[in-house]
């Protein structure tokens, strides 16, 4: 018996997701600066140069871009073999480790809003943390279950190879 694997066609439409949600979550970063009350008449260099914390939001979001590369790379092998491998192991474990790092940079965040954040703003930064934290949470999550469901699968499919 092969260990479990994922449709071809399934593993496929989970990639086009992942660069969907990519591609919205780059624009959304790029875009949304742009918007805030402050920065209305505010050169683009100002936007991007002169805020420390929008520079500290990019580099937090680089776990998730190397989490969503992963998952990309995860979903195409076991697309493309018809199982999941030791291989697609490791791609769980990394999502999970990004996650987690996720986290850490939210709970920095919320330090840097309560610290040195507008009153009047803290309410819905403190929203958007929580949010952010719970999704992040509910990735670790599913990619450690997964993770070591997968290596039970995997475990036992070459316990019985042998």
């Amino acid at each position: 018996m092969k260990p479990p694997g994922l449709n071809r066609r399934f593993a496929q439409f989970l990639q086009v997701v992942v660069v969907v949600l990519g591609l919205g979550t780059l624009g959304l970063l790029l875009w949304e600066p742009h918007l805030e009350g402050r920065n209305a008449h505010a050169t683009t260099f100002e936007i991007y140069f002169r805020d420390p914390f929008l520079a500290y939001v990019y580099v937090g979001s680089i776990p998730f871009f190397v989490a969503l590369q992963r998952a990309f790379r995860f979903f195409g092998e076991a697309g493309r073999h018809g199982r999941f491998s030791p291989a697609s192991l490791d791609a769980l474990r990394t999502i999970k480790v990004c996650a987690l790092v996720i986290l850490g940079f939210v709970a920095g965040g919320v330090v840097i809003i309560l610290a040195f954040g507008d009153g009047e703003d803290r309410p819905a930064g403190i929203f958007m943390s929580v949010l952010v934290a719970f999704a992040a949470s509910a990735i670790a999550a599913t990619a450690a279950i997964g993770a070591r469901s997968l290596q039970r699968a995997l475990k036992g499919a070459d316990a019985r190879r042998t």
